[in-house]
C-alpha cells in the first residue's frame, strides 16, 4: 500500500508535484494550489491510499522537490 498525504492549505502553487507525478496531482484552476486526485480530506490533510506500488517513486520525487515540504509518502 502507498499512502500519500498533502497539506493543501500550505501549498504555494509551484507545480513541481504535477510535473513529477502528473497521474496523482493537478493544479486547481480556482486557487492555483495542488490537488491530490482521488484523495479524502480530513482537517486539511488530503490522503490517498493506493495499492498501486508503481506510483511510489514518482510521488517520492515530487515530495522531495516540494519547496514547502507538504507532501508525505510512505510505502507499507
Amino acid at each position: 500500500m502507498v499512502i500519500i498525504s498533502l497539506q493543501r492549505k500550505k501549498c504555494i502553487g509551484c507545480n513541481y508535484c504535477v510535473e513529477l507525478a502528473p497521474k496523482e496531482f493537478r493544479m486547481s484552476k480556482k486557487d492555483g494550489k495542488a490537488v491530490l486526485l482521488k484523495s479524502q480530506d480530513k482537517k486539511g490533510f488530503f490522503t490517498l491510499k493506493s495499492a498501486d506500488h508503481s506510483i511510489f517513486e514518482e510521488v517520492k520525487k515530487a515530495s522531495e522537490a516540494c519547496p514547502v515540504k507538504i507532501i508525505a509518502v510512505k510505502e507499507t
